[in-house]
Order: C-alpha cells, then sequence, then structure tokens
C-alpha cells in the first residue's frame, strides 16, 4: 500500500469527524462525519458549511471570530451548536488547521466531535448561546459585553436566564453545567 493509500484511509476511517473545507465548502468529508451529520460522505461534496449551522446569523458571526483567530494563529477551536441533516441540533467540539496562512478559509482541515452525550441541548437563543460560549471562556460579564457590544446590566440578564435554564445556582456551576463537566 503506497504513502497516499495510507493517508486516504487514515482520513476516511479516522474515529472523529473530519473535513476538507475551501472558502467555507465542504469539497471532502470521512465516514464518521457523515455518520455524525447524517447521509453519506459523499453526499457532502460541494456542500455549504451554512447548512450545518441553526441559522445564518450563526454561521456568519462564528465565521467571522474563527477567522479573526486563524489570521493571527492559523488554528482555531471552539465549542459550537451545530445542526444535522435531520433539522437536530447539538453541541459539537470544532477545530480547524488552515493551510493556506495567507488567506485562512481558502483551504484547511477541520475535526468536529459530536458532545451531545456529555453535554444535552438545552433550548438558547442566538443571543444565549454567545453568552454561554463566552462565559465558558471565562470572559466576565463586563468582558462579555463588550465583545457583543451590549452593557454589563444585560449580559448579567442574560447569565441569569441561563442559570435559570440549565438549573444552575451559582456561575461556576452553570459553567460546569455548559462545559460537561461533573459537578
Amino acid at each position: 500500500m503506497t504513502h497516499d493509500a495510507h493517508t486516504d484511509m487514515a482520513f476516511t476511517h479516522a474515529p472523529i469527524g473530519l473535513i476538507v473545507l475551501e472558502n467555507r465548502i465542504i469539497k471532502h468529508a470521512n465516514a464518521f462525519f457523515a455518520e455524525m451529520f447524517g447521509d453519506t460522505a459523499d453526499s457532502y461534496r460541494d456542500s455549504p458549511l451554512e447548512e450545518l449551522y441553526p441559522c445564518r446569523e450563526d454561521y456568519e458571526r462564528i465565521g467571522e471570530r474563527s477567522l479573526a483567530v486563524m489570521r493571527k494563529t492559523g488554528r482555531c477551536a471552539d465549542e459550537r451548536i451545530m445542526r444535522r441533516r435531520t433539522g437536530e441540533l447539538f453541541w459539537c467540539r470544532v477545530r480547524g488547521q488552515s493551510l493556506t496562512p495567507d488567506d485562512p478559509f481558502r483551504r484547511g482541515i477541520w475535526s468536529l466531535a459530536d458532545l451531545s452525550q456529555e453535554r444535552p441541548l438545552v433550548a438558547l437563543t442566538a443571543r444565549e448561546r454567545e453568552v454561554a460560549i463566552l462565559t465558558c471562556r471565562g470572559f466576565t460579564s463586563k468582558e462579555i459585553g463588550r465583545e457583543l457590544g451590549l452593557s454589563f446590566r444585560t449580559i448579567e440578564v442574560y447569565r441569569a436566564r441561563l442559570q435559570e435554564k440549565f438549573g444552575a445556582r451559582k456561575l461556576a456551576e452553570l459553567v460546569a453545567k455548559l462545559s460537561g463537566m461533573p459537578l
């Protein structure tokens, strides 16, 4: 078996979802990715990544943030809500590596892992998801407010709403529930 055949086999059968993206269009997907999102690997060829997001706003917002990080480091990693072909939403760990550092989204390889077993989905608005994600990253209410262009008080209201939805008494408990850590 040639080196290229081994590489192809490793990509195709890797025990994590893998995709090759060009300008946020899926050019190649492996079997695990197809199983996670539904359908066959070939059915994703030339599919826009936008189809896997809950809404266009999430696609654009997360794309802008990811691009900013990748311009600095060439890599990106976060956890976000994604959408299966059935329409079901789920938490997903996403990691990307640009293969074209001068233009990070031109070509890259991305891994995706389904977190739905560790982190059940609670119905959240797009803004609540943003606040939840930044809270998990350790941002203070003031930092989240600056990042999202909202007041500190508004962020506190969102955090209180999140605590209620997740049944958390304290911020630390909310962070633990959001990140899927055992309490």
